[in-house]
């Protein structure tokens, strides 16, 4: 019984398993026929689409062909039009240059014509001219033989005679012209030197040694001192100023001469008491902030000089320089001030006179640029502005008014007297300048004693505010030789023996007069 179900059951199984195998069969033809349908479709769409593209591929190639040929027939069109032309110009010039052979062989024959009748006239001209020479022979023989000289003789008393003449016509007319000139020159020149004065402002002089420094209330003195003195210390270490706290209230003195340390130390204080803040590692910073301010102000202050007086294209590094002198005074007179009123000065006497007032103006405010250099070469001021003049380029007219306006080279043209002049008239004006009456007086004494106890000399003086001592010798107890070795004598021992600033020029006059009286 057992067995018969078993067998059943495998039976059952296998049945089982045989049905299932067809049922999924056909189950799978069914899915494998519809995959491949629908793979037939998205191929056909596939196919319709990729053949879509290419025939727009194919029309975009097309038009890009005919878009290239088109191109390509212009540019042929375009190169035989253009050659067209050029043939065209070419038969035009090889008709052209066919008419000018024509014309050059006509004008060739006509040239041979003419050449033929100059020939012939020049050989008539020099048989006339023989003919000419032999007849002036035979006068000049016969005005020989009548007059008794000879033709040389006769040209060299003559010759004289029209010398004498011109001459004495020569000497006449000189003579009226210097009279003239003398009558009027002092004349003009006075006036082009008032009308130059009046029309330039004048400044005041100015401190050149010490500075007062202003505080609130003296408490500040104290902090500015330090403990043991070390903030002072600091402060004229860093800024090289002389820091004097005296008595004087609310005050405190900066002195030196240098007026760039001067203003260094004052604006640093400035700082230092505005911010209450002041030991010598805040000194240091303050001060090295200030001179970095001070720099600028002086390209600043250079540039808005060379503005103000309309000079354009100078080298920078000059324009620092004219900015460095605002902390320079000559004799107490501003050294800007001063240089921008001879500028001026130079700018109105050349307008006057019939010259370039650009050049001018610049020569007069560059004429003391000598008195400012970062090193202090063992050279005259005017000679060393020359040389920086030259060195940044500018125009040889310019650099020889720099360097003769104290007569240290020789003047090449007529700028360098005018500077020369407007640097006189700026620094001897009443007011300009200032020194001690006492110590001026003293020097211009020293100057005449010095040179009086020479043998030979008579008069002495010293003019120009010091700057000129003029000597005045006899003709009878010295020669020319031995003023000029006088001259140098004097120079060498104001030289080795005595302050003065700037320079000296000592001229000694030697003159013999002859004097008599007609009764």
């Amino acid at each position: 019984m057992t067995t018969m179900a078993i067998i059943a059951a495998v039976v059952g199984l296998i049945l089982g398993g045989v049905i299932s195998y067809f049922v999924w069969d056909k189950a799978l033809k069914k899915k494998k026929d519809k995959l491949i349908g629908e793979a037939e479709a998205r191929a056909e769409m596939l196919k319709e689409k990729k053949m879509l593209q290419a025939k727009e591929k194919f029309i975009q190639l097309k038009s890009e062909h005919e878009k290239y040929i088109n191109e390509k027939n212009q540019r042929i069109t375009s190169t035989e039009n253009k050659l067209k032309q050029r043939e065209t110009n070419f038969l035009q010039r090889k008709e052209e240059l066919q008419r000018k052979v024509k014309e050059f062989e006509t004008t060739r024959k006509e040239v041979e014509v003419i050449r033929e009748n100059l020939t012939a006239q020049l050989e008539v001209i020099d048989q006339k001219s023989e003919e000419l020479n032999k007849m002036h022979k035979q006068q000049v023989e016969q005005l020989e033989s009548i007059s008794g000289l000879s033709a040389d003789e006769a040209k060299a008393q003559l010759t004289d005679s029209l010398k004498n003449e011109a001459k004495t016509e020569a000497m006449s007319y000189i003579q009226e012209i210097m009279d003239e000139a003398k009558m009027t020159a002092n004349k003009e020149a006075k006036k082009i030197v008032i009308k130059s004065i009046q029309r330039v402002a004048t400044e005041t002089a100015v401190e050149n040694s010490v500075t007062i420094f202003h505080i609130e209330n003296d408490e500040i003195k104290g902090r500015i001192i330090g403990r043991e003195g070390r903030n002072i210390r600091a402060l004229e270490a860093a800024t090289g100023v002389e820091i004097i706290v005296d008595d004087t209230p609310e005050a405190i003195v900066l002195s030196a001469f240098d007026p760039v340390r001067r203003e260094i130390a004052r604006l640093a204080l400035h700082q230092l008491v505005t911010d209450g803040r002041i030991h010598p590692a805040r000194i240091e910073e303050v001060v090295n902030k200030v001179k970095k301010q001070i720099e600028e102000e002086i390209i600043e202050t250079g540039k808005r000089t060379c503005i103000d007086l309309g000079i354009h294209g100078m080298h920078p590094e000059l324009i620092r320089l004219i900015g460095k002198m605002k902390y320079r005074s000559s004799y107490g007179q501003n050294l800007l001030q001063h240089s921008r009123e001879t500028a001026n000065l130079c700018a109105i006497m050349a307008s006057e006179l019939g010259l370039n007032p650009k050049q001018a103006k610049r020569a007069g405010l560059l004429h003391d640029i000598g008195k400012v250099p970062d090193d202090e070469p063992e050279l005259p001021h005017a000679i060393l502005g020359m040389k920086l003049a030259e060195k940044y380029k500018e125009k040889p007219v310019v650099t020889n008014a720099i360097g003769a306006h104290h007569d240290e080279i020789e003047m090449t043209s007529l700028l360098a007297p005018i500077v020369q002049v407007c640097d006189a008239i700026s620094g001897a004006r009443p007011g300009a300048r200032r020194e001690a009456v006492e110590s001026y007086i003293k020097r211009l004494k020293d100057l005449e004693a010095m040179a009086l106890s020479y043998p030979g000399v008579m008069k002495t003086y010293a003019i120009q505010a010091g700057r000129e001592l003029r000597v005045i010798v006899g003709s009878d107890k010295l020669t020319d030789k031995e003023a000029e070795e006088l001259s140098y004598d004097i120079a060498k021992k104001i030289q080795d023996e005595m302050t003065y600033p700037g320079q000296v020029k000592i001229t000694v006059i030697r003159e013999t007069r002859a004097v008599n009286y007609a009764k």
